[in-house]
């Protein structure tokens, strides 16, 4: 047996899934595809038209007629991708502090999932991906041949957050990261539509004492396993 044709990786905000996806990705010679950008590029184009994000109906008509398009990066300025929306380069704007704080409540709605599980699943059912977001491993990707859910507490995935906006020269306050973070888990976890939680078949990685080497190497240790057919 090879290397899994798609490996899905879950996991809360701040979790490490990204970074870990990107790095094994590029090792691998794999697509990393963050399925979260999405949610967050619509956020930020509700934002940006004006549309209250309690119009369940504005923005999932929205998320249907949006045009996202994802492109390796362009900029050396540590983005691991480019985002366009309409046109514009947004890679970073879906990072502000506004996107954060409304992102899972645009992702809860029936319509907007839809629209975007669509265009996720049609991407992993081409293979040869990695996909990172919440819900790869229990709704879009149900198929992925190894399906990994990195964990977390929410102070060291805060701490982690807190991190990244200084490094990018942001103002940053600890408690109300940790404040976001918590909420977030609440809404992601609690809401009726793919809720954030560990597929029955995905191996639990709890990231809280690990480096970023320490993660890459389990992950690795399980695709050598998958090799073997183990």
């Amino acid at each position: 047996m090879g290397v899994p044709d798609c490996i899905a990786i879950d996991g809360p905000a701040a979790s490490g899934k990204s970074t870990i996806a990107n790095k094994l990705a590029e090792k691998i010679g794999y697509l990393y595809f963050d399925t979260g950008i999405m949610y967050r590029a619509v956020t930020w184009m509700a934002l940006r038209h004006e549309i209250p994000f309690e119009d369940e109906t504005g923005v999932s008509t929205l998320a249907k007629n949006v045009p996202i398009d994802v492109k390796p990066p362009s900029v050396e300025d540590g983005r691991d991708y480019d985002i366009f929306v309409e046109g514009e380069d947004i890679t970073w704007k879906i990072r502000l502090p506004e996107v954060d704080h409304n992102v899972s409540v645009v992702s809860v709605y029936p319509g907007v999932r839809a629209a975007l599980t669509a265009q996720q699943r049609r991407i992993g059912l081409q293979g040869q991906v990695v996909m990172v977001g919440r819900d790869i491993g229990t709704v879009v990707l149900p198929e992925a041949e190894l399906k990994i859910y990195l964990d977390a507490s929410p102070e060291e995935r805060a701490h982690r957050r807190h991190q990244e906006r200084l490094e990018r020269g942001e103002k940053a306050n600890f408690e109300e990261i940790l404040e976001n973070v918590r909420r977030r888990d609440k809404i992601d976890s609690t809401r009726e539509v793919a809720p954030l939680k560990a597929a029955e078949d995905a191996v639990i990685i709890n990231t809280d004492n690990l480096t970023i080497e320490d993660v890459l190497a389990e992950v690795e240790k399980l695709i050598d396993q998958f090799k073997r057919g183990k």
